[in-house]
């Protein structure tokens, strides 16, 4: 007689609801990043920054989660989206809205801020299609223009309103730069030798001079330098072709 086997494929409690864990995670993300929204247009742009930057710890631990439980799902993909359009195309728009309202030139310069969900929305759609943003990026990635302009706006706040053209042009660029037909590189290690990981460890030692520098005030800068050596090395590599 066959032994019936049907016990052996009861999947355990503990199995099922590790499940969902990497959705929960997301779901913080989402969680902080309405908090996010709130505080900017309270103008409470240091606590939006925070709240961005909780997003992205979230962000990176939902997909390490998925990983480590092997707990890869369609719904999780959807929601991880969903979450990052909010934590990191939204809250960004909130802030730049809300320092233009003060800004006042005319009423309806304040409404330029929503560019940056809007691109940021269309590159997170891009991403999910696009089979060539496995091991890089094409445009820059939502978390890092959501931290660019925390940073920039905790740091340079007067300043971005006393120089309100800045901040328009910053808007258009990095919308623009969102969607860009621009490969930009993933901080992923092959392995720790220096031939297989120049361009990460580059960017590194550039981070860790920054920091010596800026300190707290180094996180728009890093983002800046993110994208300048991605820029270099797309035409390093042309020029090679």
């Amino acid at each position: 007689m066959r032994k019936d086997n049907s016990d052996n494929n009861i999947k355990s409690p503990l199995w099922v609801l590790s499940g969902y864990v990497p959705n929960f995670i997301t779901s913080l993300n989402l969680f902080s990043g309405c908090i996010g929204v709130l505080l900017a247009f309270q103008g409470n742009y240091q606590g939006a920054f925070i709240a961005i930057m909780i997003s992205a710890v979230f962000d990176f631990f939902d997909g390490f989660a998925a990983r480590l439980l092997n707990a890869y799902s369609p719904m999780g993909k959807e929601l991880d989206s969903l979450a990052d359009v909010v934590s990191f195309g939204v809250v960004p728009g909130a802030i730049v809205f809300s320092l233009l309202s003060q800004i006042a030139i005319n009423e309806w310069l304040p409404y330029l801020a929503f560019l940056i969900p809007v691109f940021s929305a269309l590159r997170l759609a891009k991403f999910n299609i696009d089979e060539r943003q496995s091991s890089s990026f094409i445009g820059l990635p939502t978390p890092a223009n959501a931290i660019f302009w925390g940073g920039l706006v905790y740091s340079f706040s007067g300043f971005l309103i006393s120089n309100s053209w800045l901040l328009i042009l910053l808007t258009l660029i990095f919308s623009y730069l969102l969607v860009a037909e621009l490969p930009m590189f993933a901080l992923k290690f092959k392995n720790f030798a220096w031939k297989n990981n120049q361009i990460q460890y580059l960017f590194l030692i550039g981070c860790v001079i920054i920091l010596a520098f800026f300190q707290l005030n180094a996180f728009a800068i890093l983002i800046g330098w993110y994208i300048l050596l991605s820029i270099g090395v797309s035409i390093f590599k042309k020029k090679l072709i």
